[in-house]
């Protein structure tokens, strides 16, 4: 008799779940189907998955303590975006005003300013790009923010953390931000001498409960460093052993990095410290002379565009959409995700049938099993359309770059897939300028030299057994 009513409260719960799905949260069709299915076939896992996976922050409150900051930031991103639908802009070059239906989208939509007095480093290994920063770290003389979604209590992140404490007994402000579960090996007692020597540090949707956390499908997955609001870092180094070649099972890191000096820092300082503002609940302040774009035209032009589970958009997927339509010889991918939404897949389609080079390169390894077989099927229709996809072979690719037409550049720590389209805090750089952006086309180019085709004929031969694996994984894709 028990028995019977706990399964007939499994198929109510199920039945009120599914429901729910459909005409209350008004999933799109791929994700209603995916879960329908979860709770169909394990319908206890199912209810604990939906629980903790499928909440929908987008109508949270929780921003609204950075409402001073968006208003303030927001007014100077129309006064520019007044000026470029005016014609009054002044672009430092051509291939910025080429582009300037990106930059006014980036603006209008991901609510962007553009800066044009930037120089840009590009890093592609791990041990120049950490020793670079902990130079630059070791230089600060009056702030040190930082936001990760990985370190690790291993010789690279504990490396990191002695040289923040130091930092701060120095009397330089520190400021830390670290995922909750990405970050999971850093415990409280690991920072306690950091606390001591005057740091701070908070976790992005740190549960209440160590076990229990409600948040566990949006992560804070953005990688920003600010050293004094002059250097910046963005892009897809984490901080911890791996990702610089020291860990086996991956063998060499293939990332990519931007070190940025010029006004894009504050942009990216200011994306930080908003976060910040979230995760403390506190409210620093950030003055509106550090909100006004500079009007320098000295160097590379840079828009910083983030996006995040907390609004309905999609920015940088929104922002890549439209270099991808608009590309008119070439186009170079690199993510070691790629599990593209059915707008942008069309968008790389219908590129690759007019006769632009679509160029992909993904990882020949994987670290999640049903996203890589996910990958390998997007990738496979892709190859049939004219796309030509690469396997690198020396490790893993963990880059997450979109190069067009030598022109137009975006690289940051959004991956090619639904998760950081919508689920994850991303923040990218869009660079229009030929040399930044020929330099990354040059990385990718270079990195052929390890790696193989994936042909038509190739992929074509692929085992019952593997097409069963990427059937299942794509009917996942929109919860992977």
């Amino acid at each position: 008799m028990l028995e019977q009513i706990g399964i007939t409260t499994i198929i109510v719960l199920n039945a009120f779940i599914a429901i729910f799905i459909i005409f209350m949260e008004r999933k799109n069709p791929s994700a209603t189907l995916a879960w329908i299915l979860i709770l169909f076939f394990a319908p206890v896992v199912g209810i604990i998955l939906y629980l903790f996976l499928s909440q929908n922050i987008a109508r949270s409150k929780i921003f609204k303590i950075n409402d001073d900051i968006n208003r303030f930031y927001n007014v100077n991103v129309e006064k520019q975006n007044q000026k470029l639908k005016t014609g009054n802009f002044t672009f430092r070059d051509e291939t910025a005003k080429k582009w300037s239906h990106l930059i006014t989208l980036n603006q209008t939509y991901g609510e962007s300013l553009l800066t044009q007095d930037n120089d840009v480093r590009i890093f592609d290994d791990g041990k120049r790009m950490y020793a670079s920063l902990l130079r630059d770290i070791k230089l600060a003389e009056k702030s040190i923010n930082i936001e990760y979604f990985i370190i690790k209590n291993d010789p690279v992140g504990n490396r990191l953390l002695k040289l923040l404490v130091e930092k701060a007994r120095e009397g330089v402000k520190v400021r830390l931000i670290m995922d909750a579960l990405g970050s999971v090996g850093i415990k409280d007692r690991k920072l306690r001498e950091f606390v001591e020597a005057g740091g701070e540090y908070q976790f992005y949707f740190k549960p209440k409960i160590r076990i229990i956390n409600t948040k566990l499908n949006y992560r804070n997955h953005r990688k920003i460093v600010v050293i004094d609001d002059k250097v910046g870092y963005v892009g897809g180094f984490n901080v911890a052993k791996e990702y610089l070649g020291y860990k086996k099972k991956f063998g060499y890191w293939r990332d990519a990095q931007f070190r940025i000096t010029g006004s894009a820092v504050k942009s990216l300082n200011i994306r930080l410290l908003m976060d910040w503002n979230v995760a403390t609940g506190s409210k620093v302040d950030i003055s509106k002379e550090d909100i006004v774009p500079s009007e320098e035209i000295t160097g590379a032009p840079i828009q910083i565009v983030s996006s995040g589970p907390d609004s309905e958009k999609q920015e940088i997927k929104r922002a890549m959409m439209k270099m991808i339509t608009y590309a008119k010889d070439s186009i170079y991918i690199q993510t070691p995700y790629f599990i593209p939404d059915s707008s942008m897949l069309e968008s790389l389609k219908m590129a690759a049938q007019s006769g632009v080079e679509v160029n992909i390169m993904i990882p020949h390894m994987p670290d999640h099993i049903f996203v890589y077989w996910a990958t390998y099927s997007y990738v496979g229709e892709l190859i049939r359309d004219g796309a030509k996809v690469f396997i690198y072979d020396k490790g893993f690719l963990h880059a997450k770059t979109l190069v067009v037409d030598s022109e137009v550049a975006t690289l940051g720590s959004c991956n090619f897939d639904r998760r950081s389209f919508k689920l994850n805090f991303e923040t990218n750089a869009f660079v229009y300028d030929e040399e930044v952006s020929s330099r990354m086309e040059a990385c990718f180019k270079k990195d052929l030299e390890n790696c193989h085709q994936l042909t038509l004929e190739l992929y074509e031969k692929r085992s019952r057994w593997i097409k069963f694996k990427e059937s299942v994984s794509r009917l996942l894709s929109d919860i992977l």
